[in-house]
C-alpha cells in the first residue's frame, strides 16, 4: 500500500466504516486498452473485503468476479502484494487458484516495527517466497511518515533482510518508499540490489528518478500520476525509458482522475495508461506493449508453456 496521498478517508475512520462508505461506490468501466496490461500492484484482499466488487456484482467468488471486470478493458494479469504474513498465505493461495495472478509476499516497512517476534515473521515470509507462484518479495522498503525514530531500527532490519530474500530467491524486490528516497537507495547500494527492482506507486521527482533509472529499477506509476498537483510526478514520467515504465492501482487506494476519492480495481488502469500515454508522449499501443513486456520479465510468464490463460 502506498500512503503517498491520504485521499480516501480521515485518520480517523475505521476499516469497518471505509467498507461502508466504500460499498457500491465503484466507478463506471473505461474504454478498453487497444492491447493487454497488467497491474503490477494491487491488494485483491483488501478490494473485496472492503468495497465489494466492480459493477456492485453479487459474486459467489469475489476475486473471480474482481479479475474478469478487470479482463474485459484489457487487463488480464495481477499482481497481487502482501504486506504482512496473513496477506502474504492469502496471496499465495490466490495465485494458487487464479491463473491470472502471481503473488508477492513481505512485511509492509510500518508493519515491522509493530511485531513482537519479527525474525520469526521473516522466516515465515521466507518460507513463502519459495513458491513458484510468488514471484516479487515487497511491498518492503522504508517510510519516514507512518514510522518515527523509535521505529527506524527494525524497518531498516527488515528492509535488508528482504533484499536478502529476494536475491536468494531471484525475485523481484518491490519498493514502498514514503519520505524515504536517500534512504531507500542508500541501503539497495549497501546491500546490492536484486536484478529485478519495482519502485511501487514512484512518487519521486525527475531528480529521484533519473537516480532510479541509472540503477535500472522498473518505475510503477499509479493513478496519482493523473492528479492536477502531480506535475513533478509527470516530468519523473516522462523522463523514464519506455522499457522501464510499469502501472499500478495499488487497489482500493488511489484511483485516479476523474474518479479520485471513490473505491479503485484493477480495471480502472486504463485510465492510468493513456494519462501515460498523453505525459510521454507515446503511442498507446507501444506504450502497453512495453508496459506488457516489462510486466512479464518482472513477474511473468503467468502462465506455463502450452497451458492457456
Amino acid at each position: 500500500m502506498c500512503d503517498a496521498v491520504d485521499e480516501m478517508s480521515e485518520p480517523t475512520e475505521s476499516r469497518s466504516q471505509r467498507a461502508a462508505r466504500r460499498a457500491g461506490e465503484f466507478p463506471p468501466a473505461p474504454e478498453p486498452l487497444p492491447l493487454p496490461v497488467l497491474d503490477s500492484h494491487t491488494h485483491l484482499d483488501i478490494t473485496v473485503s472492503e468495497a465489494g466488487v466492480p459493477g456492485g456484482v453479487d459474486a459467489t467468488d469475489p476475486v473471480a468476479a474482481a479479475i474478469d471486470v478487470a479482463a474485459a478493458v484489457g487487463v488480464d494479469r495481477l499482481v497481487q502484494v502482501g504486506v504482512d504474513v496473513a496477506s502474504s498465505r492469502w496471496g499465495v493461495e490466490a495465485a494458487g487458484s487464479y491463473p491470472a495472478v502471481v503473488a508477492t509476499v513481505a512485511l509492509h516497512p510500518n508493519e515491522a516495527p509493530r511485531l513482537a517476534d519479527l525474525d520469526g515473521a521473516l522466516r515465515e515470509i521466507e518460507a513463502l517466497a519459495a513458491q513458484d507462484r510468488v514471484r516479487g518479495v515487497g511491498e518492503t522498503g522504508m517510510d519516514r511518515y507512518r514510522t518515527g525514530d523509535e521505529g527506524r531500527a527494525a524497518q531498516e532490519e527488515s528492509f535488508r533482510a528482504h533484499i536478502a530474500i529476494a536475491k536468494r530467491y531471484g525475485r523481484t524486490l518491490v519498493i514502498h518508499d514514503r519520505d524515504a528516497h536517500a534512504d531507500v537507495l542508500r541501503i539497495l547500494d549497501d546491500e546490492g540490489a536484486p536484478d529485478t527492482v519495482v519502485m511501487h506507486c514512484f512518487s519521486g521527482d525527475a531528480e529521484f528518478a533519473t537516480e532510479c533509472v541509472r540503477r535500472g529499477y522498473l518505475l510503477s506509476f499509479a493513478g496519482t500520476v493523473t492528479f492536477a498537483s502531480a506535475g513533478a510526478l509527470r516530468e519523473a514520467a516522462a523522463l523514464t525509458p519506455l522499457d522501464q515504465i510499469l502501472v499500478e492501482t495499488d487497489a482500493p487506494y488511489l484511483t485516479p482522475v476523474p474518479h479520485r476519492g471513490r473505491p479503485n480495481a484493477s480495471y480502472l488502469i486504463p485510465l492510468t495508461v493513456r494519462a501515460l500515454a498523453a505525459t510521454t508522449g507515446t503511442d498507446l499501443d507501444a506504450l502497453c506493449a512495453a508496459i506488457s513486456a516489462t510486466g512479464e520479465r518482472a513477474f511473468g510468464p503467468w502462465h506455463p508453456a502450452g497451458v492457456p490463460g
